[in-house]
């Protein structure tokens, strides 16, 4: 099946470039902030700018507060960028119409990013903020059912792995994670045993070179890849864990490693979706919601948000 060509391009602004990530991680994060500060910031919901404490630092969030919506439901939000790039300002536009389309809060998380900040430091940083929310119920008065974890690319893996935090602490549980063509696997090699790493590796945005330099750049470690909150796949217990929306794309490397947890979720015992966004490339949620994929993919959401 041919890319849609309007996606493509689109997609290529966003820009997965072939630079050595190890290298241009600084420039390319100048850039997006200064991209950042030219989209105009959504003018439909008031946006509270709060801090939560941890370790001795601050980590900002931002959340995007429609009026009216007492009781509140909340989504979590870890951003992409390889645990690299990217960030709450960066992310602005997705979680306004993240908020506007489903009707929830949106607590946008600006966790550390590596490799000033390696592993594990960005998912301290989501844990300690999801930890807050669903400790404290003066924040935003809101029912722990009703808080639902949500990542893209690399925040879809930092998603998971805080879900798993979370039940090895025992201080508090998600009851949904919602993961979008999540990094989840430990080898990104010529020897994967995913498909989509050889298939989607080259030519789709997304290349696996990069794939492979953000994980070098994130980890601390060697010892690191087999630890599953670096790569939850990899974890040899994936009980007692939420029910799961996994949504992957057809051209993203990722994709089958995206699929695996989602069937290792559901043989532990788990309750689990997952769909294929056909004729779709990495990044494709961050697009405006005018793209046909990022129409369906709040659809899928808001279908999963509303079983019981």
């Amino acid at each position: 099946m041919a890319i849609n060509k309007a996606m493509r391009a689109a997609l290529a602004v966003l820009s997965y470039s072939e630079t050595d990530i190890k290298k241009s991680y600084q420039r390319e994060r100048r850039l997006e902030e200064i991209a950042a500060r030219r989209i105009r910031k959504p003018e439909l919901y008031q946006i509270w700018e709060h801090k939560v404490t941890c370790e001795g630092h601050d980590i900002p969030v931002r959340i995007f507060m429609p009026s009216g919506q007492e009781p509140y439901r909340i989504f979590i939000f870890f951003h992409g960028g390889g645990w690299v790039k990217g960030s709450i300002d960066s992310y602005d536009a997705v979680c306004a119409d993240m908020a506007r389309l489903t009707g929830r809060v949106v607590v946008s998380v600006d966790y550390r990013l590596a490799p000033e900040h390696p592993f594990p430091a960005g998912l301290e940083d989501c844990y300690a903020v999801t930890r807050e929310i669903f400790l404290d119920d003066t924040l935003l008065g809101t029912k722990a059912k009703e808080i639902v974890l949500i990542g893209d690319s690399a925040g879809g893996n930092l998603a998971a792995a805080v879900s798993l935090m979370a039940r090895d602490r025992g201080e508090f549980l998600p009851s949904r994670q919602i993961l979008i063509y999540p990094a989840t696997s430990n080898d990104h090699s010529d020897n994967s045993p995913f498909p989509s790493v050889r298939e989607n590796g080259t030519d789709y945005l997304l290349t696996i070179k990069r794939v492979r330099d953000y994980m070098e750049l994130y980890r601390s470690s060697e010892a690191d890849l087999e630890n599953p909150y670096f790569a939850p796949l990899v974890s040899k217990d994936l009980t007692n864990q939420p029910d799961t929306l996994i949504i992957t794309a057809e051209y993203c490397p990722l994709r089958d490693e995206g699929e695996a947890y989602g069937k290792a979720l559901e043989k532990a015992g788990n309750r689990v979706e997952v769909f294929r966004m056909s004729n779709a490339l990495h990044g494709y949620f961050s697009l405006p919601v005018r793209f046909s994929h990022v129409k369906k993919t709040y659809k899928l959401i808001n279908d999963f948000l509303r079983k019981e």
